[in-house]
């Protein structure tokens, strides 16, 4: 849950709450708990001690003036519907408080020992030994590892609740940030997290996803290394680098040369020349109005894949811009989820 989300329930919560006069002297309980975590740690803490309560509140501006109205430390209500609510609002908390952990990590890069970054978000109550899916978020040009993890918009929210509901890890690499487009470097990075992230987890599917730029990424990726990926997602991405001409300069930058220079690199970073490596289940989103990276080779790559490969999903909408909405993102992920758990 995100920090905007939990600080809106918790003051819900404390407006049931607000019951302090109805309190007598009588000894509290003691064995009341909660979980609450910030972005990166996860506490147990007594609900009825005022001091707890602050630190929490502290940490999520527009609950503060809430504070005078918790209940005081050392009192018990005196009648059993008090005592209902109190239980009703720790239960609240103690579900929607018990957040997910958000890591940000670093490592050397074998490829040319730079150091580079990526987030993990950990689901609730994530146990390492347990079976897990990891769900590896690009992000787009211009951005960064955290654009997935923290921003509104609607394809963020959708990866992030998706990942949330089926309890699999969410990745989020910088892959040589702003100017990526799953350069080699960006390429060598990838592998390196998703081999690292399979040596300290039980990894059971990897499914990739992005947007944009991190669209484009997610199919030049899966069609670069097919055996390490079981399922693809892409946003308004493009699937041929050789007829694609915006961004040349970045593009360039990462890929080493120009199309003219390094002709081959463009080639094989094209997924629509190579559809016979989309084995896995696959899930496109594409605008027909996108001026930004439009969708013809998206859609020629969705045709050639479906000669071979039924478990195919292409959310085109013709009036559509450079951007996927919530629900036709939630529909692609859980296309692809759905689709593996049915092979299972």
């Amino acid at each position: 849950m995100m920090r905007s989300e939990l600080s809106s329930r918790l003051t819900r919560a404390f407006v049931l709450f607000n019951l302090h006069n109805l309190y007598d002297g009588s000894p509290k309980p003691s064995n009341s708990v909660i979980r609450c975590s910030t972005a990166s740690e996860s506490r147990r803490t007594n609900p009825f001690n005022l001091k707890n309560w602050k630190v929490l509140l502290d940490s999520h501006p527009g609950t503060q003036f809430m504070s005078a109205r918790l209940p005081f430390r050392g009192l018990t209500p005196r009648c059993s519907l008090v005592r209902l609510c109190i239980a009703v609002v720790v239960v609240m908390v103690s579900h929607d408080a018990a957040a997910e952990t958000i890591e940000d990590r670093s490592f050397i890069a074998t490829c040319d020992g730079s150091e580079q970054k990526y987030v993990i978000v950990l689901p609730d109550d994530f146990q390492p030994e347990q079976p897990v899916s990891v769900l590896i978020a690009l992000h787009g040009h211009g951005s960064d590892r955290w654009q997935f993890v923290r921003q509104d918009r609607g394809e963020c929210r959708a990866v992030r609740d998706v990942a949330a509901a089926t309890n699999s890890l969410l990745v989020s690499p910088d892959y040589r940030a702003k100017t990526s487009w799953m350069g080699p470097k960006a390429e060598a990075d990838v592998v390196q997290i998703i081999d690292s992230t399979k040596k300290l987890f039980r990894v059971e599917r990897v499914i990739l996803c992005g947007g944009s730029m991190g669209g484009t990424g997610a199919l030049t990726f899966a069609a670069l290394h097919p055996d390490l990926i079981d399922a693809v997602v892409s946003l308004n991405g493009t699937a041929n680098l050789m007829e694609y001409d915006r961004f040349l300069d970045a593009i360039a930058e990462s890929y080493g040369g120009t199309k003219q220079q390094v002709p081959d690199e463009y080639r094989k970073r094209s997924a629509e020349l190579f559809p016979e490596r989309f084995t896995m289940p696959l899930a496109t989103t594409t605008g027909g109005a996108d001026e930004i990276v439009p969708p013809a080779s998206v859609l020629r790559l969705i045709d050639a894949v479906r000669q071979t490969n039924d478990r195919v999903l292409s959310l085109h909408r013709p009036d559509g811009g450079h951007s996927t909405s919530y629900e036709d993102t939630k529909q692609a992920l859980e296309f692809v989820f759905r689709v593996m758990s049915d092979a299972n």
